[in-house]
């Protein structure tokens, strides 16, 4: 997964970054971040300012799915929760359709509705999770491809 520091800090400058306590790189963009809890830590390297830290909650899942029985990329689901627990996910269409509600535990969906095969487009989708730094249910929003 890609994590990226975007708006940390909003004074114009010149910055490094930092993903947890790794090193510091001048890129703000992180590749196979692992999900979970991160904090990315930007700093201006004249010394004009402090550092400044933004949490954040990575939650992985497939940016696009191509169900052709193929065996790849058949079915789309959460991949990674993070030491999540997730309850339910929902997936709309554009309209904001209900298309499937999925267990996490379970294979993922299919690309149909009713049987029928669901056109190749954009699908929005809502994770309900419980985080246990929280101690409540939260929530996820994102969207994915579906390709054919």
């Amino acid at each position: 997964m890609i994590a990226t520091a975007v708006g940390a800090i909003g004074n114009p400058g010149v910055y490094e970054y930092r993903l947890n306590d790794g090193p510091w790189q001048s890129d703000n963009t992180f590749t196979g971040v692992p999900g979970g809890t991160h904090r990315i830590t930007a700093r201006e390297i004249n010394g004009c300012g402090s550092a400044t830290s933004v949490p954040f909650r990575l939650i992985g899942y497939p940016r696009f799915f191509t169900p052709n029985n193929d065996g790849y990329n058949d079915t789309w689901n959460i991949i990674d929760g993070g030491g999540i627990s997730v309850t339910k996910v929902i997936i709309y269409d554009r309209y904001g359709k209900l298309i499937k509600q999925i267990n996490p535990g379970i294979s993922g969906w299919d690309g149909t509705f009713n049987s029928r095969p669901m056109p190749a487009d954009d699908y929005w989708f809502v994770v309900d999770y419980t985080d246990s730094s929280v101690e409540s249910m939260q929530q996820f929003k994102g969207h994915f491809t579906l390709k054919r």
